[in-house]
């Protein structure tokens, strides 16, 4: 064999492996993925899963983005600013219903009815407020309307034979709850942990109820929501994203000290706030029941015009 034949033959050997290990580069190149959130505990099992390289391992380069209001997910999905949002359930519903194709990839927090630290309603010491009933004509904070707390607090007042249409629902940012309590603004507020403690030791407020015992157990507070386009063409995506959950969830089941520094450490709580906290019940597999359940409250309360087929809308 000639010279020039065996540098041609190295030559085109030299190109092929350059080519094939071109190939295992680009093959084991991580997905670029923005997840959208709002700064909740309920999104614990997200901020594990980042802070302790859960994504990273399954291949996802996860970009963690906050958004400060949860109703504005869907846009960020539909605009492509994120890929997955954490969303409250009437959220999701409500943009459903308004015409976009938004699908529930996997779950974050559910309600714990025997956790401490759920939503409750208080009212301004004085004002005689005891049972659903007296609600009636009364002003009540609430922290979004159409939100989880005020879907929930709505469907407790219907149970209890209160006419929810009768009360004045206004928003009420959960961290000045207690200051607009106290000014006489309202006469209740809806709370959850840290503000619904600090409203209780300050006697600014009076506990009416524990509403959210008498809701479902296990019921969800967040719902990891994609476009169903993008979850339909990226089936391995989803799935790596929604393993990584559900290992953050058994880390957070064995080690919860150190999954409360993480949350703290991305929500920024003090670490005195944080520690009155009970750390959420996470579940990564939605039930279509449940999104079934969110709907007929919400079209029974008029915040959705038609009920959706709720096994189109997950995908596990």
């Amino acid at each position: 064999m000639s010279v020039f034949h065996r540098l041609r033959i190295c030559v085109l050997i030299g190109i092929g492996a350059a080519g094939g290990w071109a190939g295992v580069a680009a093959a084991a190149a991580p997905v670029e993925l923005s997840v959208g959130y709002t700064n909740t505990i309920s999104c614990a099992g997200l901020f594990i899963a980042a802070d302790q390289g859960m994504f990273a391992k399954r291949g996802l380069n996860v970009r963690l983005l906050l958004i400060a209001l949860n109703s504005t997910i869907p846009s960020a999905l539909v605009g492509g600013s994120v890929q997955i949002g954490a969303a409250t359930p009437p959220v999701l519903l409500q943009a459903v219903d308004g015409g976009l194709d938004i699908v529930a990839v996997a779950g974050g927090a559910v309600n714990d009815i025997h956790a401490q630290g759920g939503p409750i309603v208080v009212a301004r010491p004085g004002v005689p407020i005891k049972t659903a009933k007296d609600f009636e004509g009364r002003r009540v904070g609430v922290p979004g309307i159409g939100a989880n707390m005020h879907v929930l607090f709505r469907r407790w007042l219907a149970l209890h034979g209160a006419d929810d249409k009768k009360v004045n629902f206004v928003e009420v940012p959960l961290a000045q709850a207690g200051d607009i309590l106290r000014s006489g603004n309202v006469d209740a507020v809806l709370a959850n942990e840290p503000w619904s403690q600090r409203i209780l030791q300050s006697k600014t407020g009076v506990l009416v109820a524990p509403y959210y015992t008498e809701m479902p157990d296990g019921l969800f507070a967040i719902y990891y929501a994609a476009t169903g386009e993008w979850a339909r063409a990226n089936p391995a995506s989803v799935k790596a994203f929604r393993d990584a959950l559900q290992e953050a969830t058994e880390f957070l089941a064995h080690d919860p000290d150190k999954a409360r520094l993480i949350v703290a450490k991305i929500t920024r709580l003090p670490p005195d706030a944080m520690a009155t906290i009970p750390l959420p019940t996470l579940r990564t597999s939605v039930p279509s029941s449940d999104l079934g359940f969110w709907a007929d409250i919400m079209l029974a309360q008029g915040l959705i015009r038609s009920r959706p087929d709720p096994a189109r809308l997950v995908i596990n």
